[in-house]
């Protein structure tokens, strides 16, 4: 009897701890970049935003280099990249494909068990680690208790339950550490997703993949 009461109580409390997590559909998310190795003075004061707005997502990034804006449609598949470096401005053209191209490395990361209870500043959140396409650990720090309705906004946290607080990512000899330092869950303008029309010299996925080979 008192097993199956066990057993009874852990069936009720299942489905609240779920129900506990709020999903939300816009928000804009600002994060810390701290960066050691070769690219430490070049990203000094860098920082990441990320706007979601239903199926719409955009990031800007930006450091002493410049600026980089990645705006793009989930549901449609249309996106462009925006890059304003030394007074030069580039917009590249992506379809769904060249999205999930440009995120293979990271593209739909399993995360393994979660440890709850860590404090980063404000945020209260759980510990899980990842691994990408090419075998490589990442551990993201994320708060549990609040999701995104669009998790495809970053394709390397599509299967992560709830929203990033910190996390690290290698790129050559430098160590980029991502830290959540604001979240607004105010209405996100629908003109922060508008694509310019002119300013920019335009070229596809495909040409700039050629352009950097060349």
């Amino acid at each position: 009897m008192k097993r199956f009461l066990v057993i009874a109580v852990a069936a009720f409390l299942l489905p609240v701890s779920l129900w506990a997590q709020r999903t939300v559909q816009e928000a804009a998310l600002t994060y810390r970049i701290g960066v050691e190795g070769q690219s430490s003075a070049l990203m000094k004061d860098a920082s990441l935003t990320v706007f979601v707005k239903g199926n719409l997502s955009r990031t800007d990034m930006v450091s002493n280099l410049g600026t980089e804006t990645t705006i793009f449609d989930h549901k449609s598949g249309k996106g462009v990249v925006l890059k304003e470096y030394s007074g030069q401005k580039l917009m590249i053209t992506m379809t769904r494909d060249n999205w999930e191209q440009k995120n293979q490395l990271m593209h739909n990361m399993v995360f393994g068990e979660a440890k709850p209870g860590e404090k980063i500043g404000d945020f209260t959140c759980s510990r899980a680690n990842g691994k990408t396409n090419d075998g490589r650990q990442v551990s993201v720090c994320y708060m549990p208790d609040i999701s995104l309705t669009n998790n495809t906004y970053a394709n390397a946290f599509g299967k992560l339950r709830g929203i990033p607080v910190q996390y690290e990512l290698e790129a050559g000899k430098s160590k980029f550490t991502y830290t959540l330092s604001n979240i607004s869950y105010e209405p996100v303008p629908v003109s922060r997703f508008d694509i310019p029309t002119s300013g920019y010299r335009v070229m596809t996925y495909e040409e700039n993949l050629q352009l950097k080979r060349g």
